[in-house]
């Protein structure tokens, strides 16, 4: 599945919960959407606090996802085109030099 499909099926799931509604408690919003993004990130680094691999690969792979999926939605709110950002800063970081402590 490319981009594109996951990110419609991304929309598919949220409109059927209704959190595109205006009145929703849960409304998607780009400031909640950020949020979200960042707690999701924490529960990925919850996998790690005590030691160098998780221990429960499964759960860690749905944080991830919810992860990926926070971020399609949060891209696509805010107009951004990810594979192109992704491209555009694998570009940039190709021209910075990692080794002398400047970034």
């Amino acid at each position: 599945m490319d981009l594109d499909a996951l990110t419609k099926a991304m929309y598919d799931f949220v409109e059927s919960k209704g959190w595109l509604d205006e009145n929703s408690p849960k409304r998607q919003t780009q400031r909640n959407l950020a949020i979200s993004l960042v707690l999701e990130a924490g529960e990925v680094l919850e996998h790690f606090q005590w030691s160098e691999e998780s221990e429960r690969p499964d759960e860690l792979a749905d944080e991830l996802a919810d992860v990926m999926l926070y971020l399609l939605q949060l891209a696509a709110f805010t107009n951004t085109d990810l594979e192109q950002a992704v491209k555009a800063k694998l570009d940039k970081n190709y021209s910075r030099d990692w080794t002398s402590g400047a970034s």
